[in-house]
């Protein structure tokens, strides 16, 4: 199994940053891609983000250009960096190990508010 523990959402004004940190730890060895989901209320999840062992990376044409998704290693913890948040971007924030598998992980969710 693999544990994931989120950290950095937080509330920001238009314009601002945040960075969200995803760590994870267990069956590290199962993990081919991790990414991060948003659900906002009363929208359906869509995907923002996703990294592949190989490094290769993929946005959602939502946040292309303003937010990027990042690894390290060492420390079995990914990244996503939003810059230029719009009021649009407040959701919840899922971090996943084997994004859009029905057998992976799940974190539990970090509230990210943007204000205009």
């Amino acid at each position: 199994q693999v544990q994931l523990v989120e950290s950095g959402g937080g509330l920001v004004q238009a314009g601002g940053s945040l960075r969200l940190s995803c760590a994870a730890s267990g069956s590290i060895f199962s993990i081919y891609a991790m990414g991060w989901y948003r659900q906002a209320p009363g929208k359906q999840r869509e995907l923002v983000a996703t990294i592949t062992r190989g490094g290769s990376t993929n946005y959602a044409d939502s946040v292309k250009g303003r937010f990027t998704i990042s690894r390290d290693n060492a420390k079995n913890t990914v990244y996503l960096q939003m810059n230029s948040l719009k009021p649009e971007d407040t959701a919840v924030y899922y971090c996943s190990a084997n994004p859009q598998s029905p057998f992976g992980s799940w974190g539990q969710g970090t509230q990210v508010t943007v204000s205009s």
